[in-house]
C-alpha cells in the first residue's frame, strides 16, 4: 500500500465531490420534473368537466335576407 501525496488526495476529493454534485443535481432534476408533471396532471383533471355531466351549446342561426332566393349565381 502506497501513501498518496497531498496533490493526489486533493484530486481524488475533487473528483468525488464532482461526482456527488452531479448525482444530487440529477436527483433534484428528476424530483422537479415529477413535481411539474403532478401539477400539470392536477390542472388537467381540474379543468375537465365531470364525466357524465351534460354540456349544452346554444347557437343562433342567422339566415341572410338580402337577394332573391329564387336566383342562382352562375360563373
Amino acid at each position: 500500500m502506497t501513501a498518496l501525496t497531498p496533490v493526489e488526495r486533493q484530486e481524488r476529493r475533487r473528483r468525488r465531490r464532482r461526482r456527488e454534485l452531479i448525482r444530487w443535481g440529477i436527483r433534484i432534476g428528476i424530483a422537479l420534473l415529477l413535481f411539474l408533471f403532478g401539477v400539470a396532471l392536477g390542472q388537467a383533471l381540474h379543468d375537465n368537466p365531470n364525466p357524465g355531466s351534460t354540456i349544452t351549446l346554444q347557437r343562433t342561426l342567422h339566415v341572410p335576407t338580402r337577394g332573391n332566393p329564387a336566383t342562382t349565381v352562375t360563373p
